[in-house]
């Protein structure tokens, strides 16, 4: 079987087609704001000029190969609701051309089984980063369960906020993560883990008001080790909690090397394997809602129409993984 998938929930539209066994083909269309962050009305209009193009090259890939789509999967929610807006009128617009199924993915739940998938991690402990969400998870009685998350806003909310205040380009994290390297001083900054769940607005601000008095490169290494401990401590009981025995990192935050090292000597220490998908497939993609829509439809789990409607705060919980 052979799924067509279309995410667009922030900053990336990306199309792609998967089948059981690979990505046959992916195209992406970045929107990069021209000041700050991301505008929500602004990266929909991008999404929208961009996707004939997007589409209609994977459409030409199709055809070329006579090749059949047997669904066409979309990112449904959570995300920015202009965008995912604009992405569900594409897809379910293809659905109705083509007469194929239509499936209404969980971005996050995507990022859990594209990773599951690359990497052949079976039961993991997940943390799942990214400019959005923080969460750390576990499969329990056929839910991603949340043992985790933040209070406030994202660890890469965080970083960027941070970043745009230094004058850094968006997105502000591979910028911190290079700066990071040349420190040469740790400066204490605010940990803070409230049980199972963290808190990384306070953090920014301290970074922020750091940078006044310190060297840059210092408080970006700061601000790394300090936030990456909190989110590996909690990961840490989340596996102990959950008995497993495996932990998996997802999540566009997830390529910064160092937090991927620090999960990594927490999981040598406790004996647990760590498992890393390769970069392309940590940022938002549409391989990964290809996937996911994929074994939804091996599962039989379709989306009708009138319930194709946008979920901008969907969470990662309320999907229920029929195909574990």
């Amino acid at each position: 079987m052979m799924v067509f998938g279309l995410e667009g929930t922030a900053w990336n539209l990306s199309a792609a087609l998967v089948n059981e066994n690979e990505v046959l083909f992916e195209r992406n269309a970045t929107y990069i704001p021209t000041k700050g962050g991301i505008h929500p009305r602004e990266a929909s209009q991008h999404h929208a000029e961009q996707m004939g193009k997007i589409v209609g090259s994977v459409m030409a890939y199709v055809r070329e190969r006579d090749l059949r789509i047997d669904g066409f999967a979309f990112s449904q929610g959570p995300g920015l609701g202009p965008c995912l807006r604009t992405v569900a009128t594409a897809a379910r617009t293809l659905s109705l051309r083509f007469r194929v199924p239509l499936i209404g993915v969980n971005h996050c739940v995507a990022h859990i089984e594209v990773g599951k998938w690359q990497t052949g991690a079976e039961d993991p402990a997940i943390i799942y980063v990214s400019g959005a969400n923080s969460q750390i998870l576990a499969l329990r009685k056929r839910r991603y369960r949340i043992f985790g998350e933040t209070l406030d806003i994202s660890i890469g909310n965080a970083i960027d906020k941070f970043a745009r205040t230094m004058g850094l380009p968006h997105p502000g994290g591979p910028k911190v993560e290079e700066l990071a390297r040349s420190a040469k001083n740790y400066i204490p900054l605010p940990y803070t883990v409230k049980g199972m769940d963290l808190s990384f607005s306070g953090l920014s601000t301290a970074a922020t008001e750091a940078s006044k008095k310190y060297d840059l490169a210092d408080v970006c290494y700061s601000f790394q080790e300090t936030a990456f401990a909190m989110l590996v401590e909690v990961t840490e009981r989340a596996l102990a909690h959950a008995e497993k025995n495996e932990v998996m990192l997802v999540g566009g935050v997830g390529a910064n090397k160092r937090l991927g090292e620090m999960l990594n000597i927490m999981c040598q220490e406790r004996g647990a394997k760590f498992f890393l998908p390769p970069e392309k497939f940590m940022g938002d993609n549409g391989s990964m809602i290809a996937h996911t829509g994929l074994i939804m439809l091996n599962s039989g789990a379709i989306t009708p129409l009138p319930q194709s409607y946008i979920r901008p705060g969907y969470r990662t919980d309320e999907v229920e993984i029929i195909w574990a």
